[in-house]
């Protein structure tokens, strides 16, 4: 996919979570984690990074894209879900240190996930906001829409 068809996809999943966020916003054990204000990263195959902040709260987004860049740059990584590969290390499957990633430095939250478009290009996802899997379902839902 070259790239202005792939930022054009891009910008309109960033859109299409934003069209989401207010049906999360319903669950109150999704609101409650931190009222909206959640982030998108995303890393494709070259190392290029995208992403977006939304809600009010400054701080509470930045801490969030933090979150968010630490899934996607995990799963960048290692091409696995976040709290997939944490199972994997801890069982001692894959070996601590084998992508780069020291046990301290794993995120082990859910939200982490690697996404292959239907042209085959793979992107490394990280949202943080909600709840684990609420995160993964948000994006799963707006690269359907797009």
């Amino acid at each position: 996919m070259n790239d202005q068809i792939l930022h054009l996809k891009i910008t309109l999943a960033l859109s299409a979570i934003e069209d989401l966020i207010p049906n999360y916003m319903e669950i109150e054990e999704d609101k409650a984690i931190s009222n909206g204000n959640a982030a998108i990263c995303i890393i494709d195959e070259e190392g290029n990074v995208y992403g977006r902040m939304y809600g009010n709260d400054k701080a509470r987004k930045r801490q969030s894209y933090k979150i968010a860049w630490t899934k996607a740059s995990q799963v960048w990584l290692t091409g696995v879900k976040t709290g997939e590969y944490e199972r994997l290390v801890f069982n001692n499957i894959v070996e601590e240190n084998a992508n780069g990633i020291d046990a301290p430095d794993l995120i082990g939250w859910q939200g982490g996930q690697p996404l292959t478009m239907s042209d085959g290009t793979k992107l490394s996802v990280g949202f943080s906001g909600f709840r684990g899997a609420t995160d993964l379902e948000i994006v799963i839902k707006a690269f359907r829409k797009i």
